[in-house]
């Protein structure tokens, strides 16, 4: 086996030496670097992270704890962070809390638990992954950064601006000539969908054409309740339909799509369609969406930076918080 010892003799400098090197390279001149280096890739050395661990007090791993893998938002996020952490040479774990399972509290008491014990070097939580249980994050004794609305000053967080891009959709869909306009929001009881439904409701008011209570829907944010939205709408106002609709997210508004085909309805014909968010994905969808959001990635970009600037101790300030501004894409759908 290749030790660091044996890359010293090949090098011909001290151990301390391939040390500074492998951890601290700007300690080293560019010609000592190169000649480690080289007996490093001849001898094909790999430094055992267990023990870097013990001489650094680092594990270079990551924990990522998110609600939902299954929904594309999350794994746009999960990708984006892997990559920016992955460049400075740190490993991501993932902790999936399945809030739509019914039992993310448990999940996270758990996970909570095993994040401690395996000595990460950071966190980042995808907002409703602790749903009612943000304090919690006053006890983690490491960086970690919250993407999303987070009631408390805890910890660094990063989010969206969802009221401001629910009122450009508000404003936008009235600016095209719609006064009756369905609403689909997101649940009541996460209040990053209620900045989005306030705003949107703001923005339609502010256009002229304030929103129809009859015509709001509370949807959960999973596919089916798209659906369901439709069926509702098509049963309860077959004989005036509203001219738009407007889902609070993608899951919906893509279900809702498929749901308004089986009705025999077309998109823009019979009806318009909206929606918030802005993965990738969506621009797969036909009629192309018209939406309004902040890409995952955009979100993951940041929070990677913040948890990089903490754990390379460029910041160590109070806990920030950042918003990060909608795009509005008019597109085919509305």
């Amino acid at each position: 086996m290749t030790t660091i010892s044996k890359v010293a003799e090949r090098a011909g400098v001290s151990r301390t030496t391939v040390s500074h090197v492998l951890n601290h390279a700007d300690r080293v001149s560019p010609h000592l670097r190169e000649r480690v280096l080289a007996a490093v890739e001849e001898l094909g050395y790999s430094p055992n992270p267990q023990a870097q661990s013990l001489r650094t007090g680092r594990t270079n791993i990551v924990a990522l704890l998110i609600p939902d893998i299954l929904n594309p938002f999350y794994t746009e996020l999960v990708k984006t962070a892997q990559v920016e952490l992955e460049a400075i040479g740190l490993d991501t774990m993932i902790f999936n809390s399945d809030v739509p399972g019914g039992h993310p509290q448990e999940h996270n008491r758990e996970y909570l638990r095993q994040i401690r014990n395996k000595r990460v070097d950071g966190l980042i939580v995808g907002n409703f992954a602790l749903h009612r249980m943000h304090d919690v994050l006053f006890k983690l004794d490491m960086p970690t950064v919250f993407i999303g609305d987070l009631p408390n000053q805890a910890v660094d967080n990063v989010k969206a601006d969802d009221f401001g891009g629910g009122a450009a959709m508000g404003r936008y869909l009235v600016g095209k000539g719609h006064r009756r306009i369905a609403h689909v929001t997101g649940p009541s009881y996460f209040s990053e969908a209620m900045a989005r439904a306030d705003g949107f409701e703001q923005g339609t008011a502010d256009g002229g054409a304030p929103s129809d209570p009859t015509l709001r829907y509370e949807g959960t944010y999973l596919a089916p309740s798209g659906e369901q939205a439709v069926d509702w709408l098509v049963e309860n106002h077959r004989g005036k339909m509203p001219s738009a609709i407007f889902f609070a997210n993608y899951l919906m508004a893509n279900a809702g799509l498929a749901r308004l085909y089986d009705h025999g309805l077309s998109v823009p014909g019979d009806i318009a369609v909206a929606s918030f968010g802005n993965q990738p994905e969506m621009r797969y969808a036909r009629p192309t969406l018209t939406r309004v959001g902040v890409a995952p990635s955009a979100l993951a970009h940041r929070a990677s930076i913040m948890l990089i600037e903490r754990l390379n101790g460029t910041y160590s300030g109070d806990p920030r918080s950042e918003i990060l501004q909608c795009e509005l894409l008019a597109l085919d759908s509305a």
